[in-house]
């Protein structure tokens, strides 16, 4: 031990307590197989390789998250409410020992709210509101001020940056809002329409449907069920329609990526956590697509419609047909 400390220029007691690190290069390197691998092996195979990885890197804690992560979006695949119950509180657990040990406040911050996502998947809404406090405290985003020091010391394309940062990061906090307060007006459907026009329109303005259709096609099924639930079966439709407009074009490989308006996103993207990636591998989401629609008890109803048979027609042959070429 003394030779080895010596030859990587530590001392003794930093060798033994040595705990295996990896770059966040290496982590969304590993994500994005282990996201692929859930698509191409059994569950079970996928969810032991990564305990073995959990159990080497126990102190990475930016890998832990990630690993968490993981587990919960391919929740799913389970097929079993056991293994999921079991999964997510594997899950779980990781994201507690982010947040008790990390000492890292941005990790701790997503670990939080992890944690209380994995409660709501439970049916846990108490351990929800304690964890993140019951209320919604006054936003303080950081992006005007940054932009503003930017600017002061004449650097305006870093300040331009901050703010499109800002604005794609808020756009997709909305579009995260839409389909859950749409939900909550279903019993009100002037409400429901408003709310509904003002969604799409935001998403027109920002080309929604291009710059990031993994979270508009989110509004489009929402509003499918709540008009289910008010017995409007034709707008039910046209909003599965659009929503297989989307989901059929040419959004593959789905990736997280800039525009025309957005242009100063590129670096940001590659530094975040799992890059320009998103959390599932394609063929998964590919398949979700099409299962979200045609195995939803809310659009049961819809079995006999013809509109309805050639939209999850669609949905199913794309799904298949993309399988094959890959």
């Amino acid at each position: 031990l003394p030779m080895l400390a010596s030859y990587f220029n530590i001392s003794v007691d930093e060798l033994i307590d040595y705990q295996p690190q990896m770059t966040s290069g290496d982590i969304r390197n590993l994500y994005r197989r282990l996201a692929a691998e859930f698509t191409a092996k059994p569950i079970d195979m996928v969810l032991a390789e990564c305990r073995e990885i959990v159990k080497k890197y126990y102190s990475c804690f930016p890998l832990l998250l990630q690993i968490g992560t993981l587990l919960v979006n391919h929740i799913e695949l389970a097929r079993d409410s056991e293994k999921s119950a079991a999964i997510i509180a594997e899950a779980k657990a990781l994201f507690v020992r982010v947040k008790e040990e990390s000492g890292n406040m941005a990790l701790i911050k997503q670990a939080v709210f992890m944690e209380a996502l994995c409660a709501l998947a439970s049916g846990d809404p108490n351990s929800v509101l304690e964890l993140l406090d019951g209320s919604v405290t006054g936003a303080l985003p950081p992006e005007s001020l940054l932009a503003s020091a930017y600017h002061m010391k004449g650097n305006i394309r870093d300040a331009k940056g901050v703010l499109q940062i800002g604005i794609y990061q808020n756009l997709v906090v909305l579009f995260n809002f839409f389909p859950a307060y749409l939900m909550l007006c279903a019993d009100d459907a002037g409400k429901y329409d408003e709310t509904l026009r003002r969604a799409l329109t935001v998403a027109e303005a920002f080309d929604m449907k291009n710059l990031h259709p993994g979270v508009i096609i989110g509004t489009y099924l929402t509003a499918a069920q709540g008009y289910m639930t008010q017995g409007n079966r034709d707008r039910a439709l046209d909003m599965l329609q659009q929503y297989t407009e989307i989901v059929t074009g040419d959004i593959y490989p789905l990736r997280l990526h800039n525009d025309a308006f957005f242009d100063l996103l590129e670096d940001w993207l590659d530094k975040i956590d799992i890059g320009t990636d998103l959390p599932r591998d394609n063929k998964t989401i590919r398949k979700s697509m099409a299962e979200t629609v045609a195995r939803n008890p809310m659009f049961a109803a819809l079995s006999d419609e013809p509109r309805y048979q050639n939209i999850t027609e669609k949905l199913f042959g794309y799904s298949e047909e993309d399988n094959r070429n890959d």
